[in-house]
């Protein structure tokens, strides 16, 4: 049995005829960018999430770097966020000239809000807390503090599309938020793709303007922008996925139960929703005794594995500019020994997960 982490081939097999119908309406009509169909994703989004404003883009690194710029963050100002993410949290934030400030996370991988306010000063000006899995940080806390010290927040919300923090969707708890439609999401384009999404007229209309050139007419530009457009077929598809985005989410978590069900060792651990959130599934994180020895092994038996991430933030080369050393972050750096993603996207079934559960039982019980 070959039991695949990522379920991108079989998500085409499943979707191919609309797929392929989704490219040739398009094709057909001879225009890939700035359509009808980007705008009409984007206002599904604002449904989706109860944003007034959605934009979309290029990508979520772009998101993120284009929410610091929107607000006003430039260089030698600081932005609060946490030691465990993709290095695209810390780069957006290096790339506009400003520095990122790391905060230890708590055993939910999530950022400790106990340890942020230490962290303030007064070239602070903002948090951007990273929803990591898809499992949202404690947003009354983060914006306790924001207000208290009048700070922007900027969530990172690359893997929280279908997250919900107190029955409101990722994105309703700061000044802007970040989304990424990247393969690996749970709502996926075929390439790389990101949106925002804010309450903010201001900030909605600058980066619409910044994202396409600054032009605000075919012949007229108001100021130097980049191109960071999501194009035609990027937002048609997106828009068919959506309407499949909450049965994506209910199959991942009631996957997630049958690996309760049936892994039989207290040498894994599962990591507990928060009672105030519903997270989006988007990647199913454990925490493993022996890891790397257990990758081998399901790898061995045709199981896929992938660690999410086994390294901080601070460990990468380019932080080392910052400061940062061993030690600073203690639970980041004991929780990336640890943890190990799981196949449990849509596709798999119950089977399936039987037989992952069964070689991890069969694992630990050997040792």
């Amino acid at each position: 049995m070959k039991i695949e982490l990522i379920d991108l081939k079989k998500r085409y097999e499943d979707e191919r005829k609309e797929i392929l119908q989704i490219l040739d309406k398009v094709l057909k009509k001879g225009h890939l960018v700035m359509t009808p169909e980007v705008s009409e994703f984007e206002s599904q989004i604002s449904n989706y999430t109860g944003s007034k404003y959605c934009c979309s883009l290029n990508s979520g690194t772009d998101a993120l770097m284009m929410a610091l710029w929107a607000l006003g963050i430039r260089k030698n100002d600081e932005v609060i966020t946490s030691s465990l993410s993709f290095f695209a949290t810390v780069g957006s934030i290096a790339h506009i000239g400003a520095k990122p400030v790391l905060v230890d996370v708590n055993e939910d991988l999530n950022i400790n809000c106990e340890l942020i306010e230490k962290k303030i000063n007064k070239k602070t000006k903002a948090i951007m807390p990273v929803h990591w899995t898809g499992r949202m940080c404690d947003m009354d806390k983060i914006n306790y503090l924001a207000k208290k010290y009048d700070l922007f927040v900027i969530e990172d919300s690359a893997q929280a599309m279908g997250a919900y923090y107190k029955n409101k969707h990722s994105g309703k708890f700061s000044d802007i938020s970040a989304f990424s439609c990247h393969p690996l999401k749970n709502l996926n384009a075929l390439g790389d793709g990101g949106f925002i999404t804010t309450d903010n007229k201001k900030i909605y209309e600058k980066i619409k303007l910044y994202k396409n050139h600054g032009m605000s007419g075919r012949d007229q530009v108001d100021i130097f922008g980049v191109n960071s457009r999501l194009d035609t077929i990027h937002a048609s598809i997106l828009s068919f996925r959506l309407r499949k985005l909450k049965k994506i989410i209910a199959k991942r978590k009631s996957n997630i139960k049958l690996y309760k069900k049936y892994i039989k060792t207290d040498q894994l651990k599962f990591i507990s929703d928060s009672k105030n959130s519903k997270s989006s599934y988007t990647i199913f994180n454990v925490l493993c005794a022996n890891r790397d020895k257990l990758k081998d092994y399901l790898d061995k038996n045709g199981i896929q594995s992938f660690v999410y991430y086994g390294k901080p933030l601070h460990f990468h080369k380019p932080m080392k500019k910052y400061g940062y050393s061993y030690g600073d972050f203690p639970n980041s750096e004991q929780l990336c020994k640890k943890v190990l993603a799981l196949p449990h996207n849509q596709y798999i079934n119950e089977k399936q997960i039987k037989y992952v559960c069964s070689k991890i039982n069969k694992f630990y019980k050997n040792l």
